[in-house]
């Protein structure tokens, strides 16, 4: 839900009435991950998806149902063989869709729509709602803040609210989105609860260090995959907003002080294209100490041994060098800029999502790898 809220802060802001299904669980193939969307107000509109199409037109029917009778309703998909007319995913997997009213008299608006406006403005915060469990629960919902406070509930249960609320900023934390099992007391006790909880975090950041013709290219395509985008570069006649209009910062600053002082997490990529060693020995030497993501370098073969045996000579350990992804990207044959920063973009998709680079066509690997939902921007956005 929080992947579309902007069109659904905008709805609240204008008073429409809508639901919303939400991708709870997936099991096995499935196009998309539990926080998939796909909301629709009382005109018909719809925004957002589940599945990329395949049961996109029976999901919409159970949100207008749900509009209707204000009944919260949890909806299996799957593949039949039995009934080759049913709403099912051609991938052969199974979701579990979680469909919400959300009307202004229902009691749920007041909390989605404090996530959904915090979402909206790229902050941080996490929704708990109940998908399974006793029907007095089913469909309530509690949002978290990064400071730990919330808002609304599961009624008379303090204890379980608390508990629900540490839980849900343990996934925000970590920019998670998945589902959690607890008992209706707050703890194993009582009735269990099957729970989705929805991070939305800030885009990941990714810092171009090298004021390149290539770095133009890999702000372009970092842009496309959500993330926050810096280009550094000492030299000022470089490092300007016409040579990088998308960039969302442009710093002049020698890159190993701007990377001392500038904030960076565990979703953060470094993609270091300067291949200068005046640049790049003091720049790697902090960077591949920091907890971060992806650490890039570009050059030539000939250019990463030279700058392995400075890396070496300035005290960076064996350990250290194993985490730098030198000569950047992956193989594609890449020539041009923009093919150049395809290959970097696919080696830091495959670097999160734990893929292997291979070619899918005859190889006996998953197309879908079952990593915990990540941190992109909003759920979903890479890193």
């Amino acid at each position: 839900m929080l992947d579309i809220a902007e069109e659904l802060n905008r709805w609240v802001g204008q008073g429409r009435d809508f639901a919303v299904a939400t991708v709870v669980a997936v099991d096995g193939s499935a196009p998309r991950r539990p926080g998939a969307a796909l909301a629709v107000d009382a005109d018909g509109t719809a925004v957002g998806s589940v599945s990329g199409g395949c049961v996109e037109g029976a999901v919409y029917e159970l949100c207008r149902q749900a509009l209707q009778d204000g009944e919260t309703v949890l909806q299996r998909f799957g593949h039949s063989d039995e009934d080759a007319f049913a709403a099912g995913l051609t991938c052969g997997g199974a979701i579990d869709v979680l469909v919400t009213p959300v009307r202004a008299a229902d009691a749920v608006r007041p909390v989605l729509a404090t996530a959904l406006a915090a979402a909206a403005r790229g902050g941080a915060v996490a929704v708990a709602r109940i998908a399974k469990g006793p029907a007095d629960l089913v469909g309530r919902a509690l949002a978290v803040r990064p400071d730990g406070s919330h808002d609304g509930g599961f009624g008379a249960r303090p204890e379980l609210d608390l508990t629900v609320a540490a839980q849900a900023h343990a996934f925000l934390d970590a920019g998670r989105t998945g589902t959690l099992e607890i008992g209706e007391r707050g703890s194993r006790c009582g009735a269990p609860l099957t729970l989705l909880v929805e991070s939305s975090v800030p885009p990941p950041r990714m810092i171009v260090f090298g004021a390149v013709d290539f770095a133009s290219a890999l702000v372009r395509v970092g842009k496309f995959l959500g993330h926050h985008v810096t280009v550094c570069d000492a030299r000022p006649v470089f490092a300007t907003r016409a040579r990088f209009p998308e960039a969302d910062e442009i710093v002049v600053e020698w890159p190993h002080r701007y990377l001392e002082r500038t904030e960076v997490d565990a979703r953060t990529v470094l993609c270091v294209l300067t291949h200068d060693a005046k640049f790049d020995v003091p720049l790697l030497e902090l960077a591949l100490r920091l907890p971060v993501a992806y650490v890039g370098a570009m050059g030539s073969r000939r250019t990463h041994l030279d700058r392995d045996e400075r890396l070496r000579e300035a005290g960076v350990t064996g350990r250290e060098l194993a985490r730098l992804r030198s000569p950047i990207g992956l193989d594609l044959g890449a020539r041009t800029p923009e093919e150049t920063a395809l290959s970097i973009a696919a080696q830091i998709v495959a670097d999160r999502r734990g893929g292997s680079g291979m070619p899918l066509t005859g190889a006996h690997l998953p197309i879908h790898h079952d990593t915990a939902s990540a941190p992109a921007g909003r759920t979903g956005p890479v890193a």
